[in-house]
């Protein structure tokens, strides 16, 4: 059965998780701060919203899928924001990465108009973006995630239920440290046989062809190969959500004797410009 949505946030991740809406048949409007990719949705079929509560007045269920907490803020909350459209009937899905602190914040701003909130950061980058395969780390109460599991379900392949709001944040900052080490040890894997006389081809040949091969290093390989990293998942990213964990970590008091080393390193990333490549290129702060 089609949904009325309104989409907010149409980067690399957003754009390919509306159209994916589209597809499925749902009634799609969207708003977005530049009006580029916004015009070329309107091109597949959705209407175009100029302002974030306008979206949120078109549509049932409201999905945001923007850079962090600030821009969930603004959007959500700010002067011409998401929640001035909010009421009973209404159910927002926060689909952006954001600190489980703010994911809490969140949804309690949203609550409080009679709205429901849905907690579903994504585990997957810009390829299961565009072919709906995504893993959606749902937070939130049962019935309201029961609800809009169908518009998920156009988006991904598996809704994992973590919790309530916040849990869903909670597990995606908690994965993104496995998946940041995994990239990076790839990396170091790489430089270590460089320096050690190892052509890079033929190291990464025997990588991708034992026990250690895996669909993540499949991905980053062709990058490390060209040395080149066009971006999948960017690297500010992966440096924001290892600040999360980090907070995470420290508020739980939890062992974490991985994230003082991850953290820098993909911090170092942005700080020397390539926050916008892909986050495999922390090959390039490891020589």
């Amino acid at each position: 059965m089609a949904t009325r949505i309104g989409f907010l946030g149409l980067g690399i991740m957003g754009t390919a998780m509306a159209r994916n809406c589209l597809r499925a048949g749902h009634d799609v409007t969207v708003w977005n701060r530049s009006a580029g990719p916004a015009q070329a949705l309107a091109e597949a079929g959705a209407r175009v919203a100029a302002t974030p509560a306008a979206a949120a007045a078109s549509g049932e269920v409201i999905i945001c899928m923007l850079t962090g907490p600030d821009a969930c803020r603004e959007v959500l909350f700010g002067p011409a924001g998401a929640a001035k459209s909010l009421g009973p009937g209404k159910t927002v899905v926060n689909m952006s990465t954001v600190s489980p602190t703010f994911a809490r914040e969140a949804a309690a701003g949203v609550l409080a108009t009679g709205a429901q909130y849905v907690d579903a950061p994504v585990s997957g980058s810009k390829k299961p973006a565009e072919e709906g395969t995504l893993v959606i780390l749902a937070g939130g109460d049962a019935a309201a995630i029961d609800a809009v599991e169908p518009v998920l379900l156009s988006m991904g392949k598996k809704v994992a239920r973590c919790g309530a709001a916040g849990m869903g944040s909670t597990m995606k900052v908690t994965v993104n440290v496995l998946l940041g080490a995994m990239v990076a040890s790839l990396a170091e894997t790489v430089r270590l046989g460089e320096s050690l006389g190892l052509s890079r081809e033929a190291l990464l040949d025997v990588v991708m062809a034992g026990p250690m091969a895996n669909d993540l290093f499949r991905l980053k390989d062709p990058m490390l190969r060209a040395g080149e990293f066009p971006p999948q998942f960017p690297a500010k990213h992966m440096a924001k959500d290892l600040r999360f964990a980090v907070g995470a970590a420290a508020e739980a008091h939890a062992p974490s004797p991985l994230l003082p080393v991850l953290e820098p390193l993909y911090r170092k990333l942005v700080e020397e410009g390539l926050g916008e490549a892909d986050f495999a290129a922390v090959f390039n702060v490891l020589g």
